[in-house]
């Protein structure tokens, strides 16, 4: 029987799933808006913002989530969801700072790495016990 504890990161992973829908379903209305039909990537800067910023969200997705995994099962995964939801939260704040300019993406962006740093720091530090502690 799994207590809501042992759901945690999962929770987490599949928030990121609806924060990256999101982000897409941006993409797509941007697109509508602006008139700029798939698979063109260039046009009006704030859909060229958009796209950017969700395509970079996208490709951090698999980092965020593999750390997320790792330090929720071998650290803590209390620890490991706690991060993970800050992570969603700076990356939410990032896409919404770089749709409105370039230069609002860069607080989030900074904050969202130390959380991926921290992330990968649990799941070192969790890894390093499992194997080297009896």
């Amino acid at each position: 029987h799994k207590t809501l504890l042992d759901c945690y990161h999962s929770s987490v992973c599949v928030c990121g799933f609806f924060f990256l829908v999101y982000f897409a379903l941006q993409v797509i209305y941007a697109r509508r808006k602006y008139k700029i039909s798939p698979p063109e990537t260039k046009g009006h800067p704030e859909f060229e913002r958009i796209f950017r910023a969700q395509a970079n969200c996208s490709e951090y997705f698999p980092i965020f989530v593999s750390l997320l995994w790792v330090a929720g099962i071998f650290f803590h995964q209390s620890a490991a969801a706690v991060c993970g939801l800050l992570y969603l939260y700076t990356r939410f704040k990032y896409f919404q700072g770089y749709a409105v300019a370039a230069q609002e993406r860069l607080g989030p962006m900074y904050a969202s790495a130390r959380l991926l740093w921290l992330l990968l720091g649990l799941a070192v530090v969790g890894l390093l016990a499992h194997f080297l502690l009896p």
